[in-house]
């Protein structure tokens, strides 16, 4: 099966490179370095990054049998929010490790069953698009990542250990 090993760390104009090959990924998929997932030809790939590499729309990669490929955000359905009390939402978002887009004036995060209502309780504009999805990744993949040090929030969650 072709493998993906590589993410280019070039700009696309430096050199003359011929994409032969198309990966649109949902940004989950994206952020999992380690999976199977087909190609718009409908060839397996495996993904085999380093552990916390997050392909990014536009991104180039390459497979093991020399060719390079090209990282396509696929569109996902999203909310779009807007609003004053934004900072506040997103810190708690944030807070709960809740993948979050930000852009002038709004912030965009995957579609979640209630939870569009409860920001509209805050007061924020909040409406369903389909986008390609590109949040903010500080340090890596926090899904796979460890804290090993105590810090206390006003929230549930596991911290993986």
């Amino acid at each position: 099966m072709l493998e993906v090993t590589a993410k280019l760390k070039i700009r696309r104009s430096a050199y003359k490179v011929e994409v032969k090959g198309q990966l649109v990924l949902p940004f989950e998929a994206r952020r999992n370095a380690q999976q199977v997932v087909k190609m718009q030809s409908g060839e397996d790939v495996a993904l085999k990054l380093p552990p916390g590499e997050v392909l990014r729309g536009g991104d180039l990669v390459t497979a093991t049998d020399g060719r390079v490929i090209e990282v396509i955000a696929a569109p996902e359905k999203l909310l779009h929010v807007e609003g004053a009390a934004l900072p506040k939402i997103a810190w708690l978002l944030g807070n709960g490790h809740v993948p979050v887009e930000f852009g002038d004036d709004f912030m965009r995060l995957a579609e979640v069953p209630d939870l569009g209502e409860a920001l509209r309780q805050h007061g924020l504009a909040v409406s369903m698009i389909e986008a390609p999805f590109e949040p903010e990744v500080l340090g890596g993949d926090h899904a796979h990542h460890h804290h090993d040090h105590d810090h206390d929030h006003d929230h549930g969650h596991d911290h993986h250990h």
